[in-house]
Formats: C-alpha cells, structure tokens, sequence
C-alpha cells in the first residue's frame, strides 16, 4: 500500500540540536533525543564465504558503534528479514530459517527487543570474514535485530554487549576480550563489559592494523580511518527516528488536498483557493472491504478535475493523522479569524513563541517534537519567524487522591501494626481518619497507638471512587476558593495530594481579604456599600509591607510557585490588620496581586474601590526596590566582649542613641544599672560593646 510520508528524518540534527536552547524539563529534551536516537559509528564489511572458505561476491554490511571492539566480534546476526538471508542459508539450514522467520514475523519491535526475554536464533549455514583478523565467523539469524535499524545486520561481540554475550553463552559461541576496564579486572562474574577502556588483543600487523593499548576513543577513530582508506568501511551516523507515516485509512480527519489524474499515478496538490478541503457527508463510513479508505463511498466528491491539465481525476481517499491539527493549533488561535492565510506576520511576530506550553510527560515525544517538526518547516518556508513553538514547557503535577489510612486484623478480628513481622494471612480495613493520628513518620491508631497503619493515596480515577467533584466544592466554597487551594497545595510541577478540610483555610484567607477591604458584616447580616479603604497617603512601614509582597509574588508566579505567593500575600493581610487605617493604593495593589489568583473576587473588590472598567486592563503591580530596604536594623550588644543581647535601632542610629536603648531594654539593663562604665566601643550599624570597671566585674564575681 502506498503511504503519504513527512521527512522528518531530514529534520534530524536540528531537532536534536536546537533542543539545548529550550527552557524544558531535562527529562522531556532526553526522551526526545532517545527517541531520534542519534549514534556515531560505522558501516563495516564482512565478506560472505563459500562452503570451501572462499570469498563469494556477497557482503555484508554491519553498523557499530564500537569499531574499538571489531577484533572481538566471534559472529555476525542479520534481522529474520534481512533481505539477502535468503542467498546466504544454507539448504541443510533453509527449513530451520525459515520456520524462525514465521516466528519472528507474528512479534512486535517491542517484543523482539525486550531486554529481559530469552534471546534466540538459528544458525544460518554461512559464515563471514572478519575484516580485521581474516577470521572465519558463522552468520546466526536472530529476532534481536531489527531490519528497520542500521543495516538490519550487526558484528556481535559477546564480551562487550550483553545481548550478545546472553546469546553466545546460550549457543557457545567464542567470547573473546579485547576491552580492558581502566580498573585492569576482566569480568569474571559471567557478564560482558560494555564499558570503554585500553584495547587488548587487537593487532593485525598483516594488514596493518594495531590497535592495543589505545583507549577505546582512538581505537574507533583508527578502525574507521583504516577501513575507509583500505575499502572496508566508512564513517555513518544512524538515527532511531524513522520518517512520519502521515495518512490514515479512515473516514474521520483532514482530508489530503491531493488529486490523481486517471491517466496517472502522480499527485497534484489542489488550488490554495480550494482550501480547506472539506469532509463530504457520509452516511456509512464503514470499512469498505475492498482495501479502500471509506471516503472512497463519496463517489461524486472523490471525482474530480486536475487543476494543471482539466483531465478528469480524483481525490486522495486517505485522511490525515490526528496530530496535523495539534501541530499547529497555537498559531491558529494568535489569528483565529484571517481567513486568507494561517496567520498574519505581524500577530505571529508579536505572539511567538508559546512563553509557557503547561502539558504532561505523555506529550514528549508525539506531540511536542511532531510540532517542533512542523514549525521548523513553517519557518523554512517563511510562515514563521521562530525556529522554535514553545519557549518553556512545564510538566503539571497530579493531584492524588485523599489518604487512605490502612490497618491490617488477624483471623480474629485482632488489629495487627503494619510494620510488625509476621507470616500470618491478614485482612485489610479502610480507617476512617478522625480515629487516626500521626506519630513520629507515621499513623496510628489514635485508640491503639501501639498499632501502626500503612497510608496511601492514589491518582484520581472512577474505578478507586477517589474522585472529587469540583462542582460540589464550588457550590459550598466558590470557584475562587477551589482555584486557591489547588494553587496553593504545593508547587505546579510537584504532585499533589488533595484534602477537602484544606479548602478551609484558603476560603477563611479570602474572608479576611474581603473583610479587609469591605469591612466586617453589618448586624443584620449585610454589607455595607464601598470600602473602608482611605484616601491617606501611606506610611513608610505600609509602603515597604506592600512592597515586599509584591515583590514576592511576582518572583513565585514567574517560577509557577503558586503557593508560595499565596503564603506572602497571607503574611501581608496579617500585617494589614493591624494598621488603623488602610490607604486606598495600597489596597487596590493588593487587590491586583491577588487577581490571577481568585478572579471573581478580586473584580467584585475593584468595582467596589470605585472603578468602571475591569481590572483585567490595569497593569500588574511593580515592585519599587527602595522599599524593600530595611530602615532598622538589629544590633549586637556586648558586656566586656561577650554578647548579652540585641536592640531593634535605626541604621542611622548613634552610639548615645544606640546605649539608650541597650540601657532601657530589659534584659540588658540588669548589666548597666548602678555601674561605672570604663568606655563604650561603637561599629555604626555592626555592634556595640560596653567595658565595665574592673571593680564591678569583681562585685559580680562575689
């Protein structure tokens, strides 16, 4: 079946390339660079010999990434669908391959390759010369090995990979140690070492090639240099990444914008006027049973005419995968209306890139690198004028469910603790949590303390009934109360673990910031209009509180700590209700920063400040470094050179003004009261040290 293919191979590089750039997860940027699977190594050539040893003018080309190791390579593996296993089996081996080949060919990639299952093969009939050595090395067939990677054939070298010394010690096979650790220890705990060091018997003087005791780096470097200069091999990058498989055999999804003309088989893209192409109506859009795509039904739609020559044609059957319209929805929606282009060049300069993709880890390697593919196409041809869609991506924590507190009873109904050691068949029971209570790291029957209980909480989901309706929590505490607390249970990136009473505390925050601009609850119930906010300027003290806060706020949104932001803004009202009066820019300010966080309310309190407009067209506040300096300072007081306490005083503060205090302070006082001072020491702003006369020190002595 022929198949619509998009060439990201050719993307390759700078996919892998361009990802250091990117403010990503460390995690997310090594899935997709796994996921190209970018190797530098090379293509090497073995010989095919005949069953008298003679060279036959068959070769096979093998890619490695360990050229060091070629003098320890005891045999050769080519895929069950390798295409020239079929010239290189021998008849007493034919019957034998092929029923392998019908085995091989009912498992998946993921199968054949699982590191964990047992390797097998079967022996070809055949054997191969070693380039390096002349050796005589027999060819096995083994699932193993994929034909869609590298040449589909590799050089086997069992004391230095672990599949292949798995498979040689299953079908002993020689394992010959050409690697030596930089420890100087072979292995001899029955296992390869697949590690780097000096290489050890490695030396062909016949054909000139030496490379003992050069570290593994060089030796690879010198094994290409000689295989290219002596026709034996070349240089090769290899890529796991595979070309795009971009057509789907089904009704749903974008239609292909493609016609054939009767007389041809070539495709011809439709006229940019026609686009986009629509999905005719269908009323079964059923498999068809012929092969066929079910828009192949849609008789009138798929016939048609070819826009170069009029000649009658039809449409491409096929449909696009659902990821052509998750490759570039972010564009669409920075210019949802332009209908004669996918988005204009102003609004896509001044929108791009995406500051902050917020997605799960699932996204890693489908989503996020087809829509880097895409872009970076979108920018070759000049539609955008990043080569990059998303600045930053965060991976959301989830939220878990409540915990669950565990106890286990014996077949007597006997409570057992939870880190007692017994072998004993024991039944579980869910405890509810008010008959629970901490002790130390861990849970315990609040009854029974000697009894320790296992707690666990789980991801949200139908099947455990550990769900939480919003609904239910937005009609008994508000939408902003719900948004509050999952913003304030921990950081974005972080998951989480929900706890319904914890909605409490951030629904009684929001009270006191509402009590604190509105003012307390009238007697009979209601509110009063306005606020209690004045029109006074602020002080020195209410200046520098609000600052901090904003300061803070802003600093943890930018870094999605979201919780954190809310603890200052808590620390803020509880400074805030201690003033008498509560200036109106100072309030409305607060009224700002707490606006991302409980919308609802924060717009109710602006309209009540007085304003028409919605606050979502005023500026974030911005925080006014002067305000931050501290105008106070504590200082450091000293009796005879050992600290005896500290005192609150301005940093401008002088040493008379500075003893004063020290004089007046209560646990400083018991030192300076009725004594005679011989001379006081003075660093501004660092420390104050007081020399008494000796005779007092004596007096203090008796």
């Amino acid at each position: 079946m022929k198949q619509w293919m998009l060439k990201i191979t050719a993307y390759a590089d700078r996919l892998l390339e361009d990802l250091d750039d990117l403010d990503w997860p460390e995690s997310i940027k090594e899935m997709q660079r796994n996921w190209i699977g970018k190797s530098e190594g090379a293509e090497m050539e073995f010989s095919v010999l005949s069953s008298d040893g003679q060279e036959r003018d068959i070769k096979i080309t093998i890619y490695t990434t360990r050229p060091d190791t070629i003098f320890g390579a005891t045999y050769l593996v080519i895929a069950p669908e390798h295409p020239l296993l079929s010239s290189l089996v021998s008849t007493a081996q034919r019957e034998s391959v092929e029923e392998y080949i019908d085995v091989a060919s009912r498992k998946s990639d993921l199968e054949r390759t699982e590191l964990q299952k047992e390797k097998t093969g079967v022996f070809s009939g055949c054997y191969a010369k070693n380039p390096v050595n002349g050796e005589a090395i027999p060819i096995w067939v083994a699932d193993y090995v994929l034909g869609s990677y590298g040449t589909g054939a590799i050089m086997a070298v069992p004391a230095h990979d672990t599949r292949d010394y798995e498979f040689a010690s299953k079908y002993d096979i020689p394992i010959r140690w050409v690697v030596m650790p930089h420890d100087k220890k072979l292995s001899g705990s029955g296992k390869a070492y697949s590690g780097e060091g000096n290489v050890i018997n490695s030396s062909n003087t016949t054909l000139g090639l030496d490379i003992n005791s050069l570290s593994s780096k060089e030796a690879a470097f010198k094994v290409i240099e000689w295989a290219e200069k002596t026709g034996n091999g070349k240089n090769k990058v290899n890529y796991k990444l595979r070309d795009w498989l971009f057509a789907r055999q089904r009704y749903w999804g974008e239609p292909i914008p493609v016609v054939f003309s009767d007389d041809g088989d070539e495709g011809v893209p439709i006229h940019e006027t026609e686009l986009p192409l629509t999905l005719p109506e269908l009323d079964d859009f059923s498999p068809t049973g012929t092969g066929e795509p079910p828009l192949a039904k849609a008789v009138s739609w798929v016939k048609t005419k070819d826009p170069l020559s009029g000649k009658p044609a039809r449409r491409e059957t096929s449909t696009m995968p659902q990821w052509a319209g998750s490759c570039w929805y972010y564009l669409r929606f920075m210019d949802p209306k332009n209908s004669k282009e996918l988005v204009a060049k102003t609004k896509e300069m001044y929108w791009s890139p995406v500051d902050v993709y917020v997605g799960g880890a699932e996204h890693a390697v489908l989503h996020l690198l087809y829509a880097r593919f895409w872009h970076k196409v979108l920018y070759d041809i000049g539609v955008v004028s990043t080569k990059e869609p998303f600045k930053c991506v965060i991976n959301q924590g989830i939220i878990l469910g409540e915990v669950q507190y565990i106890a286990y009873k014996d077949s007597d109904g006997n409570f057992v603790s939870a880190d007692s050691d017994t072998s004993a068949e024991l039944q579980q029971e869910i405890i509810p949590e008010e008959k629970v209570i901490k002790s130390g790291d861990s849970f315990v029957l609040k009854d029974n303390p000697e009894i320790s209980l296992i707690a666990r909480s789980h991801k949200m989901s139908k099947s455990r009934g550990n769900v939480v309706n919003p609904d239910d929590v937005v009609s008994e505490y508000g939408a902003d109360s719900l948004r509050l607390y999952e913003m304030f249970m921990g950081p974005l990136r972080d998951s989480k673990q929900w706890n319904t009473s914890g909605i409490e505390g951030v629904h009684r925050f929001l009270g006191r910031a509402w009590r604190l601009v509105v003012g307390s609850t009238l007697s009979d119930g209601t509110l009063k209009e306005g606020t209690v906010v004045t029109d006074e300027d602020p002080t020195s003290e209410q200046l520098r509180s609000l600052h901090k806060c904003i300061a803070k706020v802003t600093e943890e949104i930018e870094a999605t700590r979201f919780n954190t932001g809310i603890s200052a803004m808590m620390e803020f009202i509880n400074v805030a209700y201690k003033w008498k009066k509560h200036p109106r820019v100072i309030i409305e300010a607060f009224v700002l920063l707490l606006a991302p966080y409980a919308p609802h309310m924060a717009e109710e309190l602006w309209f009540r400040l007085g304003h028409s407009k919605s606050l979502a067209y005023e500026a974030f506040p911005k925080v006014n470094p002067a305000y931050l300096e501290e105008s106070t300072i504590l200082l450091p007081v000293q009796i005879n050179g050992k600290t005896r306490g500290t005192i609150q005083v301005e940093k401008t503060c002088s040493e008379e003004d500075a003893f004063l205090l020290a004089s007046k302070d209560e646990k400083l006082s018991k030192y300076l009261d009725g004594v005679s001072i011989k001379k006081r020491i003075f660093v501004p702003g660092k420390i104050l040290n007081v020399i008494l006369d000796r005779q007092n020190v004596k007096a203090a002595v008796r």
